[in-house]
């Protein structure tokens, strides 16, 4: 069965356990809980609009990236007949989603709050189904120190590190270079600096680097990241860089170009589609997730390692998830689509 055809499937079993469920989410209180959202098939359109909150923007330092993301995101839907509310989330978010009502939130947001189990916890509260993953799954995968404990756990391979504070990076190399030195919290690249081999000088960091940092060994080699939508791994996409793949190069014209798929040996897109739908797993995600490794292709298979599970891609178009989808037959509006299907509190 086609990645398509098995994802219909699964929107009709959904159709029938939400229907079993609307009883019991009314006996709750709320008259549009996910019993009374009915799944939408992929391939299928939709004929009654229902509402759709799109959170974007934030205060986090990946502002710009979400705001972007939930723009596409919104017109998306709302071009698949969905009534599209676009909340902007400030202080006043949690009134802004008792005022709206929403049948669903459809989670653009990234970075901390967003992405890190805060906004997915305030959603539970308030009983509204959201999309992507849940609140344990969305704070372990933004703790890079937690999500890399649990993926050793899973039998996963990824890079030796250690958690110093500023001064000590500041003060002298904590680990033998070169090294990535990065924020603990943060995704998108935020913060993330490079210590090159035979570097004299420690790094010098700006006034606004967190207290404690994660420096890790640099695993060299090739850029590759996989996404997991439902519980499929998609395809391998390699990102090609002039130099190393920053924030810079992630969102800057011209900055990246995306091979999808990625040409590599089949053994290895076999491990990147495996790792990423383990990792995917391991931590509890849901909805959908996107997995970045680094191949160094003269070692082999020994040479790919995990570096990180994105538990909300980027979503627009051309965005490296979108991009994998639509290589599937999957376009944007029907992947935007799928997520709001997909969207349930208790995730």
């Amino acid at each position: 069965m086609t990645l398509r055809g098995e994802l219909r499937a699964e929107s009709r079993q959904k159709r029938r356990t939400r229907a079993r469920e609307g009883a019991h989410n009314k006996n709750r209180g709320r008259n549009d809980g996910p019993g009374d959202i009915e799944a939408l098939e992929v391939g299928q359109s939709s004929r009654t609009a229902r509402k759709v909150a799109v959170l974007m923007g934030g205060p986090s330092a990946e502002r710009e990236v979400s705001l972007s993301s939930g723009r596409e995101c919104a017109a998306a839907l709302r071009g698949e007949g969905f009534t599209v509310v676009e909340i902007d989330a400030g202080a006043d978010l949690c009134a802004r989603l008792r005022d709206e009502a929403p049948d669903v939130v459809f989670n653009a947001l990234h970075g901390r709050w967003g992405e890190d189990g805060a906004v997915q916890g305030m959603l539970e509260w308030l009983g509204i189904p959201y999309t992507h993953s849940g609140i344990l799954a969305s704070a372990l995968a933004m703790d890079k120190q937690r999500a890399k404990d649990v993926f050793r756990a899973a039998g996963l391979p990824v890079m030796e590190s250690v958690i110093a504070t500023r001064a000590e990076v500041a003060a002298g190399h904590v680990i033998a270079p070169p090294y990535v030195v990065k924020p603990v919290n943060e995704g998108s690249s935020v913060g993330v600096h490079l210590v090159r081999d035979h570097s004299n000088a420690p790094l010098v960091l700006g006034g606004d680097a967190p207290d404690m940092l994660m420096v890790e060994s640099f695993a060299p080699g090739r850029e590759l990241t996989t996404t997991v939508m439902g519980d499929r791994a998609l395809m391998v996409t390699e990102i090609m860089t002039a130099d190393w793949y920053d924030y810079a190069a992630k969102y800057s014209p011209g900055g990246s170009t995306h091979v999808v798929p990625a040409e590599i040996p089949e053994p290895i897109a076999a491990l990147c589609l495996d790792h990423a739908l383990r990792a995917h797993r391991a931590l509890g995600c849901r909805g959908m997730s996107r997995t970045d490794f680094r191949w160094d292709e003269a070692r082999g298979a020994a040479g790919l390692v995990l570096l990180e599970v994105n538990t909300q891609p980027g979503m627009t178009p051309t965005s490296l998830s979108p991009e994998q989808a639509g290589a599937l037959g999957i376009g944007f509006a029907e992947l935007c689509r799928w997520l709001v299907e997909d969207a349930s509190c208790s995730r």
